[in-house]
């Protein structure tokens, strides 16, 4: 273990896990073991990622949602180039 407390995940344990650069890891502790495993991403997750939802808009649907992804990824693109 570094001092900052990193260890090195051996070749054999990363390929069978298919971890790659960047991979966030959870660990479990439990009854004195403890379980390391990559970890999923889940839904709670993007939340927030898009901005904040519209104001007043309670039913929206998955067209409605896609649209304002492709928008959002759009803007996030053009911000980018003009860097």
């Amino acid at each position: 273990m570094t001092s900052k407390g990193q260890t090195t995940v051996p070749k054999e344990v990363r390929d069978f896990l298919g971890l790659e650069e960047g991979t966030q890891m959870e660990w479990i502790v439990d009854d004195g073991k403890v379980i390391v495993k990559p970890r999923k991403l889940r839904a709670i997750d993007l939340a927030g990622r898009l901005g904040p939802p519209p104001s007043g808009v309670t039913n929206t649907s998955v067209e409605d949602m896609h649209k304002a992804i492709g928008d959002a990824i759009v803007e996030r693109y053009v911000r980018t180039l003009k860097q």
